[in-house]
């Protein structure tokens, strides 16, 4: 097993995985995933159907150029995703800018989100502002306070002059059709966030396989969302990797699709990682109870000592699995 510090890659996996596709011997080449037929879910009371995976904006920065971007994004088009998410500060803005060349002239055909991560209302307007322009669109399908981390946050969005502020105008104005929330590390200031606000549309969250061993949004923040009929989005499903030391792709996915959840941004950067998402969505069946329970099991024994060892003081230290 790999020390806790060793940079992991997303495996990529040949056609084995899948039955019924025939392939044999190292050499064989797992065929391109067929176009289409990615299950959609309606995005909670927002009446949009999305597909049940979507293109994350963040992973575009390691196809290292706006050239090899736009064709992984085309890509991800072609074979059917209607899901794109971003935020203002993806890759210095190319991922927003990125969207903007390749998603323009279908723009009525995709769902787009970006996000902010400031906290006053004219900060928040002047991000907006650039935003649009680098996705060549005069409205975001999603607008999202992104990475809230404390109460402090919570506090300052709220504050006269506040985010909230901005948001609303936006929706008001026609900038945004929705808008919601993001966090990463604490499923409580999320509650906060549902507890502040009663009209949210949306929320994203870390939803993967270890989540219910350590601050669960599975255990806390998941029931809340569903109660409210929020459209409801999972990140971190691969815990940024780390659960590829015990669990595949596959495995991870399916734990996450068979949350009561309606999409799930996946960081793809090389065509194998979304060719290979798209066909486990494809093929998606969910997991029963009981094989949930197996795989988050499983799930926590990715680090030395499973969550009693190094992985939990990870998370604790700000690491990346949430």
């Amino acid at each position: 097993m790999p020390i806790l510090n060793q940079p992991i890659r997303r495996r990529t996996f040949v056609g084995a995985v899948f039955a019924g596709l025939g392939i044999t011997g190292l050499s064989a080449r797992t065929p391109k995933p067929r176009a289409g037929d990615i299950p959609m879910r309606e995005f909670g009371k927002t009446g949009v159907k999305l597909t049940v995976i979507g293109q994350g904006g963040a992973r575009l920065a390691l196809t290292r150029t706006k050239e090899a971007a736009r064709a992984h994004v085309r890509h991800a088009y072609e074979l059917g995703l209607n899901y794109f998410d971003c935020a203002h500060d993806y890759w210095d803005g190319h991922s927003e800018e990125v969207y903007g060349d390749v998603l323009a002239d279908v723009r009525k055909e995709v769902f787009i989100t970006t996000k902010c991560l400031k906290r006053s209302r004219k900060e928040a307007e002047e991000d907006l502002h650039s935003s649009l322009q680098r996705l060549r669109t005069d409205y975001v399908d999603l607008w999202q306070m992104h990475g809230v981390q404390d109460t402090a946050d919570v506090e300052k969005i709220f504050a006269p002059g506040g985010a909230m502020e901005a948001f609303e105008a936006a929706k008001k104005t026609g900038k945004c059709r929705f808008f919601g929330f993001t966090g990463h590390h604490d499923p409580q200031t999320h509650v906060a966030m549902l507890k502040a606000y009663e009209k949210w549309d949306s929320i994203l969250m870390p939803l993967h396989a270890a989540d219910p061993a350590y601050l669960s949004f599975q255990n806390i923040t998941l029931p809340l969302a569903v109660e409210r009929g929020m459209g409801i989005q999972a990140m971190k499903v691969f815990a940024n990797a780390f659960l590829l030391r015990v669990l595949n792709a596959q495995e991870c996915l399916r734990y996450s699709l068979s949350l009561p959840i309606h999409c799930a941004t996946v960081g793809c950067s090389t065509v194998g990682q979304l060719d290979d998402d798209v066909r486990i969505a494809q093929n998606f069946q969910p997991y029963t109870p009981q094989e949930m329970e197996a795989v988050a099991k499983l799930a926590i024994t990715a680090g030395p000592g499973g969550l009693k060892g190094p992985a939990l003081e990870y998370w604790k230290i700000g690491g990346e699995w949430k």
